[in-house]
């Protein structure tokens, strides 16, 4: 409930920005103009940009571990879900921009079972990295959450 409402703000916020965007009229007040030159520049030089854009960019790993194959759903630029072969690992780059920079943007993996020592099934092993450090993990399959992490800067 929490990613649907998250999600849901996030694609008002947008369409917000988009339908303000458009306009003829155009105000050049010191109001406006102030606004626009912070906007813009909020993500020049920003920790993580790639670019002079607006917007930080980030790496995520997704890993499941364990051995043979294994349903996985993960949430990145977009939602997944598939029959991957154990070990598996997925990169994306993320790119924040407006709204998302102070919002955030949820990442997650959720591993399928696997055959654990004991031959009981059990949640196969996950991790998430962002820019190299380890942020969200399930305690090596210990846990049935699955991991995630909030991105924002």
């Amino acid at each position: 409930m929490r990613k649907t409402a998250t999600l849901t703000t996030s694609l008002l916020a947008a369409a917000l920005l988009v339908t303000g965007c458009g306009s003829e009229k155009k105000d050049d007040s010191p109001a406006k103009v102030s606004e626009a030159s912070l906007s813009a520049s909020a993500g020049s030089g920003a920790k993580g940009s790639s670019s002079p854009e607006k917007g930080v960019s980030h790496q995520v790993v997704f890993e499941v571990g364990g051995t043979g194959s294994a349903q996985v759903m993960w949430n990145g630029n977009s939602n997944h879900f598939e029959q991957v072969t154990l070990p598996w690992t997925k990169t994306e780059t993320m790119r924040l921009e407006d709204a998302q920079l102070k919002v955030g943007v949820t990442v997650s993996v959720l591993p399928g079972s696997v055959k654990g020592s004991d031959g009981m099934l059990k949640p196969a092993p996950c991790t998430i990295k962002v820019d190299g450090k380890q942020v969200a993990d399930n305690q090596d399959g210990k846990s049935s959450e699955p991991c995630e992490y909030k991105l924002k800067d």
